[in-house]
């Protein structure tokens, strides 16, 4: 059974990891038609064609978003993401050429030293070309491979953060959610089970430290014909899974960003979609955290 994104007709997802530089990158690759979504909360993103997913944009359709390693330097890759997609004939239809559209958003994972790995065109291509519509499983791959959690409370209480993904039911429709979790904060549970040895209030820092740079990243699809207006709802509500799940979140050191893509012609109500990303959000974060702790 597929409870993951990749259960949602025609969403398709693949890696490229470097786990000895702790880097990597991810791609999502949807069918079309598509409306696609994006809501930024996080204070530091890192972001490429976010702007053409703000409402009133002539082009709301979408061919893949990726999320990559690498902070800035790492969205390179998508130059790789939409040469590959271009090859395949798959893009914005232009009088002269195929234009692929693909949204991204960088963590923060840079490696400290002088020849560290980034994802660029190559790696980027790379992951494209590995997409699958297999179960998405969860851990240290792909975007994830190099993603920490606790940091505010001081480096020594960093914990692995890692890629997850799951799945809720709607009425008659899907919606699932892919999550890049790589934040300042502690996470817990959706019940309050502290996964990362916070506190439920996290309190002031002691002092909070001024080097940490992260960032999560949430992908919502759905099965469900919706608009990019309905579509904000299922980002406010999977951002509000981030804030239960992640403490603190949004903060000056985090980059967070959620993108909701319908690719679907299921009718549904909006609301039951929108607690479809909260579970699915709240979720995923979890699986993400105890699949890399093992």
């Amino acid at each position: 059974m597929n409870d993951t994104i990749t259960a949602i007709t025609g969403v398709e997802v693949g890696h490229w990891s470097d786990p000895d530089a702790g880097t990597g990158c991810t791609v999502v690759v949807f069918p079309e038609p598509n409306v696609a979504s994006a809501e930024v909360r996080g204070a530091a993103p890192g972001s490429r064609e976010t702007a053409l997913l703000e409402h009133g944009m002539r082009v709301e359709q979408i061919q893949a978003i990726l999320l990559t390693g690498g902070s800035a330097f790492g969205l390179a890759a998508a130059d790789g993401v939409v040469r590959a997609l271009e090859a395949d004939g798959r893009g914005h239809v232009t009088p002269v050429a195929r234009v692929p559209i693909v949204p991204a958003a960088v963590v923060f994972d840079l490696n400290p030293a002088p020849d560290g790995v980034r994802p660029g065109p190559d790696q980027g291509e790379a992951a494209y070309r590995a997409v699958t519509s297999d179960p998405v499983v969860s851990g240290r791959f792909g975007v994830g491979t190099g993603t920490t959690v606790a940091k505010w409370r001081g480096f020594e209480h960093m914990r692995p953060g890692g890629l997850g993904s799951a799945l809720r039911s709607a009425a008659d429709a899907k919606v699932g959610a892919l999550v890049a979790l790589n934040a300042v904060g502690d996470v817990f549970s959706i019940t309050g089970e502290p996964l990362t040895g916070g506190n439920h209030e996290p309190g002031p820092p002691a002092p909070f430290p001024e080097t940490v740079a992260n960032t999560t990243l949430v992908v919502i699809a759905t099965d469900a014909a919706m608009t990019r207006s309905t579509l904000s709802r299922l980002a406010v509500r999977a951002h509000d899974a981030m804030a239960v799940c992640i403490r603190p979140v949004h903060t000056r050191f985090d980059g967070d960003i959620v993108f909701a893509v319908s690719c679907g012609e299921i009718e549904a109500d909006v609301e039951t979609l929108a607690e479809a990303a909260f579970g699915a959000t709240a979720a995923a974060i979890e699986r993400a955290v105890r699949a890399s702790a093992g």
